[in-house]
């Protein structure tokens, strides 16, 4: 039997996934790594605490599978989107790289939005905001001089794991979307993007498609993973569009809800929707894209108030369980890294509003897996306005599926019956990918025909999501109250 690995690099955590030639899962591994915070605002993690969660999870996946690695036919890798590592000319860092929740960039995307708005938004489908790698250089620049001088490389996380794995400098069409220096109508590095910073286009990584064999492992890294060395290594992409994959998401209409780091309610479409409040990526089908909208801190909301207040998941969830819908009058807005759609407001603040005494953990509990569920139903409202259709069906899919009552709760505010598959991480895709580029799968859609196993369906309650409207509707007044407030505020 042979086998084909692909390892995610999410906000806080790697996961690697093993699966073979016959779409089955053989082995799972996955090991955290922290994000630091070193100033308000800033959101930034180190590469080195990459390169060792590279290597611990192949080591265990190996260990746990007992498979010969020599048995791997192919190996990608995909990270989050514009999360940008700024290195030398000889491909060393320079600093930290800079996640893409980092808010410090707010003065340097309104001045780009002021200045040259329409120009970046015409060439990059999306209005300059703190997400975005081009206003977090222009930080740099402002902030780092001497390490904005040193620039001679510019990874994406992933491009930079997988270069540790090959020592090939390249990046794929997809992720070189998410950084704002790329003309998504011509598909090339844009000189002009790259001149609002003083960029020299000549730096950034030669572009190919996800599925291209870019090199093999060297023996360096073999010694370090476990990976026999020559095994071919594929560029990979995104980890959005490689969970959009493994959820079975590749024909136009199909409809994905996601519960990660981020939250996105998304639609497959045949062209982009360039729009404020949308975000636009090609997918890895031809032809086809997902424009997404994104509630900035979905599973991450629910992580923060795990590691601040204590508990595992499984004992919040006990006690959300017996509070009522509406928590009682609690609403949670989950806006603690500001957030995208529909406001593209960095300065907005979570929030627990209509706090009483009668409160109880679980009220807290239930209120933040509802604000995020209230957050995604904007969104979902958000693309009807726009005039993408979003059916009645959809797979959801992110770690934060994996808890049956925050489905239900999604479900419920959505009004949509959402499937959940044996796996939709975006390793899985990883590896389905890996498949599709050396021929063990002849299409994505052969892929997703043997590899995608639904095991439940969640379908909404009728009274429940009528309740979820009429909170929604004091959700919003709510935002809109103290949105004021928050733009007044220099933090």
């Amino acid at each position: 039997m042979k086998y084909l690995l692909g390892i995610d690099f999410g906000g806080g955590s790697s996961k690697a996934t093993l699966i073979n030639t016959d779409g089955a899962i053989v082995a799972e591994s996955t090991t955290e790594y922290p994000t630091y915070y070193p100033t308000l605002g800033a959101c930034e993690q180190s590469p080195e605490d990459w390169i060792k969660a590279l290597s611990e999870n192949i080591g265990v996946l190996l260990s746990n599978s007992k498979i010969d690695s020599s048995d791997i036919l192919a190996v990608s890798i995909d990270s989050a989107t514009h999360t940008a590592l700024l290195c030398d000319s000889d491909y060393k860092p320079l600093r930290n790289a800079i996640h893409w929740t980092d808010t410090r960039s707010r003065s340097q995307a309104k001045f780009l939005k002021e200045n040259y708005g329409d120009m970046i938004f015409s060439k990059s489908f999306h209005k300059p905001d703190t997400i975005w790698t081009l206003p977090q250089l222009l930080w740099v620049k402002e902030n780092e001089p001497d390490v904005f001088a040193k620039i001679g490389s510019v990874f994406f996380e992933k491009d930079y794991i997988r270069y540790t794995l090959t020592g090939v400098y390249c990046t794929d069409y997809i992720d070189a979307q998410g950084s704002m220096l790329f003309d998504c109508n011509e598909m090339c590095w844009s000189e002009e993007l790259c001149d609002l910073v003083g960029l020299d286009v000549e730096i950034l990584p030669q572009i190919k498609a996800p599925t291209d064999i870019i090199g093999g492992v060297t023996k360096a890294a073999a010694d370090k993973t476990g990976l026999k060395e020559g095994t071919p290594v594929i560029c990979g992409t995104t980890d959005t569009v490689m969970e959009v994959f493994a959820s079975g998401a590749v024909n136009k209409g199909d409809i994905t809800v996601k519960l990660a780091t981020a939250g996105r309610v998304c639609v497959i479409t045949d062209k982009p929707y360039p729009h404020q409040h949308l975000v636009n990526y090609s997918h890895i089908t031809g032809g086809l894209w997902y424009p997404g909208t994104a509630t900035k801190a979905a599973a991450s909301s629910y992580r923060w108030y795990r590691d601040t207040f204590g508990g595992s998941y499984s004992e919040l969830n006990v006690g959300a369980n017996d509070v009522p819908i509406g928590c009682e009058g609690l609403i949670y807005h989950p806006y603690i890294n500001g957030e995208l759609t529909p406001y593209a407001d960095p300065m907005l603040c979570g929030s627990f509003t209509g706090i009483r005494a009668t409160h109880t953990k679980g009220h807290f509990t239930r209120s933040v897996l509802e604000g995020v569920a209230l957050s995604l139903l904007h969104s979902k409202k958000t693309l009807g306005e726009i005039g993408i259709e979003v059916g009645k069906k959809a797979t959801v899919i992110g770690g934060g599926a994996k808890g049956e009552l925050w489905r239900q709760i999604t479900a419920d505010c959505l009004d949509m019956e959402l499937i959940l598959t044996e796996s939709s991480d975006s390793s899985l895709g990883s590896a389905m990918l890996a498949g599709v580029a050396v021929g063990v799968f002849a299409s994505p859609e052969e892929a997703v025909k043997k590899c995608i196993k639904p095991v439940s369906v969640t379908k909404p309650i009728k009274e429940n999501t009528e309740k979820y409207e009429k909170i929604f509707e004091e959700y919003v007044a709510i935002h809109d109250a103290l949105a004021p407030i928050y733009d007044k505020r220099d933090i």
